[in-house]
């Protein structure tokens, strides 16, 4: 082979063993055909926002047709997370209404029961408010044993929702603080 230098030969016998030895593995070296699928959310609006899970302020991307939530995604534009998002802000769909999995109605289990069934928000409201009122009743403290007035219930803890604004979580501090509730916590630090 004429202008062939022994450095090119070196060079196209060690590429073409390279290739041999891929192909070997089981690699397949020839073009892959890809067949794109129509998106969900190609003709979606996005509206971005904040995750509602905690006080770092995430960005998300949610993308919605006809009034529907579609899909949600972190907004990759956004300072503080760049499109990244914690196990809490990649669930924030299971908020919205349309997802299929989301319950809508109050279930019960009753003591010592195995099947959950289907009730109505007013026997389900009444029956938190008689244990509440059952366990208040019980356990309330005035005093301790130094004899300090102390007012508080140390039998019913509150994990708080991320799913509540500011408004709603005002009104339900205030409401467990009335309660002399001692041990009220938010679901983000957990």
């Amino acid at each position: 082979m004429k202008g062939m230098t022994r450095r090119g030969f070196l060079k196209i016998s060690g590429a073409t063993a390279a290739g041999v030895a891929l192909g070997s593995l089981g690699f397949d070296l020839r073009p892959i055909e890809a067949y794109a699928q129509t998106l969900r959310i190609k003709d979606a609006k996005q509206t971005t926002t904040v995750c509602p899970y905690c006080a770092v302020g995430c960005g998300i991307i949610v993308h919605t047709s006809k009034g529907k939530v579609l899909y949600t995604e972190g907004d990759p534009d956004h300072p503080i997370n760049e499109g990244a998002l914690c196990s809490k802000g990649m669930s924030v769909f299971q908020l919205s209404g349309d997802n299929p999995n989301r319950l809508s109605k109050p279930m019960y289990r009753a003591p010592f029961g195995t099947e959950w069934k289907e009730v109505s928000w007013e026997f389900a409201l009444d029956k938190i408010a008689e244990n509440v009122k059952k366990v208040r009743d019980q356990y309330f403290e005035t005093t301790n044993q130094k004899g300090q007035t102390v007012n508080r219930l140390t039998h019913i803890a509150s994990v708080g929702s991320a799913a509540m604004d500011n408004e709603e979580c005002n009104i339900y501090q205030k409401f467990l603080r009335s309660l002399g509730l001692v041990y009220i916590e938010h679901q983000a630090r957990i």
